[in-house]
């Protein structure tokens, strides 16, 4: 099997690893990097470079001003931009904005498109995605949603709070996530400035690496045109694994990057430290852990490629995005948390990125399923006799 890459994909690959070592990692010590995100005006500053570098957006189609890539060659470009905490931002590719992007080109209107979509893939807007309620409404089970949308002439009225909503402060848009009068699921699109969209409070977490971190927002008689309803009444449960499955392999891509630039830097710290008398990579309890982190990012990097290449055939790759997210979730999670063990002291102080990683990736086991409900959905399928 040949799994070198094609010229044009190397050059690709080289070109990003060169913007985010030239460019972004410089700014992760940036005073704008605060405990709930980067600010927007980083961000913007960042996208600016990226633009100007031909990297903006890379996901998105050719027609809206992006490279179509594939989600095999998202997989290599991905990787390569997660290798700095800023990388997603500055490329225009991190969450939610990525999966919204990808969902609203398959979904949306062309007017919704032009109003939406094409500044959002400029890099001029940011959005939200709100699906996730606090108790007893949505969370890893979406069959509880609780927030309501009912019709009124031509408008939908909604009601309901959303909790945990990446990127809300700060976003142009949102797409909603809403329970119609019969029962079933409908995505609604709102612009944020919308009288009845009440951000209540930014909530503290342990990641810092999302522009705008992470809100409770509160719909009180939301009114939102039927034309923003985005795809069809009653489908939204069915578009959001339209989203999904695509959304958690992007994660993946991602945060091995950020795994990968963890065992760097311990990698390096080994060579170079002295302990008992020969440097500590020498000693096995170090270089085991090294070894064992080569091996993870090593079944990483194949998982993502797999369920890259279902995907790209066109399968909905349910089973597959989420086996995937469980191995790589857990995987890197094994080698930051190794990398932050060799560094010692280094490893959970400023003194690296590491420890920052560190708090940055522990949700990546919770975000988009945690890994018990994805092992529950996978066993599932292997008592039915399904591969």
């Amino acid at each position: 099997m040949d799994f070198s890459l094609a010229p044009e994909l190397e050059a690709l690959k080289e070109k990003v690893r060169d913007f985010i070592a030239d460019e972004v990692i410089a700014y992760e010590t940036d005073e704008r990097v605060t405990h709930h995100g980067p600010t927007d005006g980083l961000r913007d500053e960042l996208v600016i470079k990226a633009r100007r570098a031909g990297l903006l957006t890379p996901h998105a189609s050719r027609e809206l001003g992006g490279l179509g890539l594939s989600h095999v060659e998202k997989a290599i470009v991905f990787e390569e931009a997660g290798y700095s905490t800023l990388g997603p931002i500055a490329m225009n590719i991190a969450a939610p904005d990525e999966g919204n992007i990808h969902l609203m080109e398959v979904v949306a209107t062309e007017s919704q498109k032009a109003r939406w979509l094409e500044p959002l893939v400029a890099g001029h807007t940011r959005s939200c995605f709100c699906m996730t309620e606090p108790a007893p409404g949505a969370g890893a089970d979406p069959s509880m949603l609780k927030t309501t949308a009912v019709r009124d002439g031509d408008h939908y009225v909604v009601n309901g709070t959303k909790w945990f909503i990446t990127g809300a402060h700060g976003s142009a848009f949102a797409i909603i996530m809403a329970r119609m009068e019969d029962g079933s699921a409908t995505m609604l699109l709102s612009d944020m400035n919308r009288d009845g969209i009440i951000l209540e409070r930014q909530m503290d977490a342990l990641d810092r690496c999302f522009t705008g971190g992470h809100a409770v927002v509160r719909f009180e008689n939301l009114r939102i045109p039927v034309e923003d309803v985005l795809g069809e009444v009653g489908q939204g449960f069915r578009y959001a694994q339209v989203r999904l499955a695509p959304a958690r392999l992007t994660h993946c891509m991602r945060w091995l990057g950020q795994a990968r630039r963890a065992h760097d830097i311990a990698s390096q710290y080994a060579r170079e430290r002295q302990a008992f008398g020969k440097s500590l990579g020498s000693h096995e309890g170090v270089g085991f852990m090294l070894a064992d982190n080569e091996m993870d990012l090593h079944i990483s990097r194949l998982s993502i490629a797999h369920c890259a290449w279902v995907l790209d055939q066109g399968h909905a790759g349910k089973a597959e995005s989420s086996r995937t997210k469980v191995i790589v979730s857990e995987a890197i999670w094994r080698v930051i948390d190794r990398s932050a063990q060799i560094l010692g002291g280094k490893g959970v102080t400023g003194e690296t990125i590491v420890s920052r990683i560190f708090a940055d990736a522990r949700g990546f086991r919770i975000y988009d399923g945690p890994s018990e409900v994805h092992r529950w959905s996978l066993a599932r399928g292997i008592l039915k006799g399904r591969e």
